[in-house]
């Protein structure tokens, strides 16, 4: 039996960096766990925490069921360095090499559009982006 990856991201500021990966991969918002109707209501059935807050997490899935759910937990302290564990995205279709590339630039320039910044590119392969709190990831 294989076993389901979740993925975990800290941040500072859950529901907009999850609004990012919304708009820049085309996640959606996962529904509360079942017999719970809304999230609110499904955070509502655990003790109260004095050091949570309204915007400590938010969670996304792959629409489609490929990729991995993501989780974005609220955390204080902020990110200092590299992450050693990063995401990659693969841009879908066929073609040429050249078109591939055409197809992974103009996805990188959405992406950006979206709040995302550059930080290296290599030509012919994949583009390294950061998300908007300065998560690194790959665009392949």
């Amino acid at each position: 039996m294989a076993i389901r990856i979740d993925l975990t991201l800290d941040c500072a500021q859950p529901t907009p960096l999850a609004a990012f990966y919304k708009a820049a991969f085309g996640y959606e918002d996962e529904p509360p766990p079942a017999p719970f109707t809304t999230r609110e209501e499904w955070v509502a059935s655990f003790p109260e925490d004095p050091h949570d807050d309204a915007d400590d997490g938010a969670w996304l899935h792959d629409p489609e069921g490929v990729g991995p759910r993501i989780f974005f937990q609220q955390v204080k302290q902020p990110k200092v360095e590299k992450v050693r564990l990063h995401l990659d995205f693969r841009v879908a279709g066929t073609g040429t090499p050249q078109e591939r590339w055409a197809r992974i630039r103009a996805a990188a320039e959405r992406i950006e559009g979206s709040g995302a910044r550059r930080l290296a590119e290599f030509d012919g392969h994949h583009v390294v982006l950061a998300d908007p709190e300065g998560n690194e990831f790959c665009l392949g």
